[in-house]
């Protein structure tokens, strides 16, 4: 489980595909503590719940390396990753940690794609739209979680909603990149998600 609080901007380093396409091998370098990364521990990966299979130190710098599959290359960004790609990284969540955003799977459920980004003093207003099935899960002041990034839904029409990013997350994350037809990973509320199942079954 996750926060969606962003602690680490990491860049893929080298990518192996294998010759069927369905596994790629990442390897990630980070501000992590090399010593504090485990085989087997998850890491958000612009939102993608991936395990370390291996890490190291080369250059001063950590690294580790995880394998995305073919259902994360089907359903995320991950099919659009390359070398120099830069993610938003999150250590999964201990007890006793602060739960500074929401609770995140890290189970992304599809994308959604930017369709105009505004500009505002030190802020940027993003409007983006998705699937109707997913849309269903999304409210206004409800949570969603976009690239990793836990936030708050300014305004709901139809598929489309909005977000607005604060000036530290722009420094801190990789959102300040998003343009006008970006697609980002997108996982919805997870409280929305029980909601819904529960008022279908009535």
């Amino acid at each position: 489980m996750f926060t969606g609080i962003v602690t680490d901007v990491g860049e893929i380093v080298a990518l192996t595909p294998t010759a069927q396409g369905s596994l790629h091998r990442l390897r990630i370098v980070c501000n992590f503590d090399r010593a504090s990364i485990a085989d087997g521990a998850s890491i958000a990966s612009n939102g993608v719940c991936l395990t370390v299979v291996g890490s190291g130190v080369e250059g001063g710098k950590t690294w580790y390396e995880v394998d995305a599959g073919a259902e994360t290359l089907a359903m995320t960004s991950a099919k659009h990753w390359k070398v120099g790609t830069r993610l938003n990284l999150e250590r999964a969540l201990k007890i006793g940690d602060e739960l500074g955003g929401h609770i995140v799977t890290g189970h992304v459920d599809g994308i959604a794609t930017v369709t105009r980004r505004d500009e505002l003093p030190g802020m940027a207003r993003f409007h983006l739209s998705t699937t109707r099935e997913l849309a269903r899960f999304i409210a206004t002041k409800g949570s969603v979680t976009l690239d990793g990034v836990s936030l708050t839904v300014n305004s709901v029409d139809d598929v489309a909603f909005s977000v607005l990013i604060i000036p530290h997350t722009l420094s801190v994350t990789t959102l300040g990149g998003w343009q006008a037809g970006s697609e980002v990973n997108l996982e919805v509320d997870l409280m929305a998600r029980y909601a819904a199942r529960l008022s279908e079954m009535k």
